[in-house]
């Protein structure tokens, strides 16, 4: 980097005393959009926790019946996750909720990587293996219980799976096996309306009522959005830095 009269000269690029003017002009507008989006997402976020704070909390199969045959609405429902019937695959053997059956073949790769010995360069075209992914299959349990009323397995999103085994069938294929366990502890938060609860209705595996609340009500979406918007900004700067702005001249 050299510095001159008009600016910062990179070798590739030139950065004028113009440019960087006009870059702050840039940032400058770019930030101020950034706090109205961000005061929205703000906003939002406030509104949601206000529907939290509302919610009904329940601890009991009593209460959480009651809930739903009276159209109680938003509750937070803590309780037992379980298993009203299993399944596994003969193999593995063991009871699941779930599992999924993945099928992997030892696959040859093909690549060209670039040398230089401080001279000259040239490529060579190196090969290798890797377990790919090629197929899958899965089996679900029919019906679970949480807080002791039994559903439909599509009324509650099951936890997350864990590692079971691997069966090899061959030296170029084998199979991955992944479960989710047959009872878990919990907190739901649900819409509690016409004697059920909604499909797919989130579960907070080993949190309790006021650990959900707490993770629904993280400023965490903000974070992620300056982080994304700063580094968009950075982009949008350097490009312009790189443009040739002769309009600047």
């Amino acid at each position: 980097m050299r510095y001159g009269r008009k600016g910062f000269d990179f070798g590739d690029f030139e950065i004028t005393k113009r440019e960087i003017l006009a870059s702050i002009s840039i940032i400058a507008v770019m930030i101020l959009f950034g706090i109205l989006i961000s005061s929205k997402i703000s906003e939002h976020q406030m509104d949601k926790n206000e529907i939290y704070n509302k919610a009904v909390k329940i601890e009991s199969q009593e209460m959480f019946q009651y809930g739903m045959d009276t159209n109680v609405g938003n509750a937070f429902v803590y309780g037992d996750l379980k298993a009203v019937d299993t399944v596994t695959y003969p193999e593995i053997g063991g009871e699941y909720m779930y599992v999924e059956k993945v099928k992997e073949r030892y696959t040859m790769h093909t690549r060209t990587v670039t040398h230089s010995n401080g001279k000259t360069t040239y490529t060579t075209t190196e090969t290798y293996w890797t377990w790919d992914r090629v197929g899958s299959e899965d089996t679900k349990c029919k019906e679970v219980s949480f807080c002791g009323v039994n559903f439909a397995s599509d009324k509650i999103d099951l936890p997350d799976t864990d590692y079971i085994d691997t069966i090899k069938k061959s030296s170029h294929v084998r199979y991955k096996y992944y479960g989710v366990g047959t009872e878990y502890k919990g907190t739901i938060f649900t819409d509690l309306r016409d004697k059920t609860i909604p499909d797919n209705t989130s579960f907070y595996n080993n949190s309790t009522i006021d650990e959900t609340i707490e993770r629904l009500e993280s400023d965490f979406p903000i974070i992620i959005f300056w982080i994304f918007w700063v580094i968009l900004i950075g982009g949008m700067v350097f490009g312009f830095y790189y443009l040739d702005n002769r309009w600047l001249d």
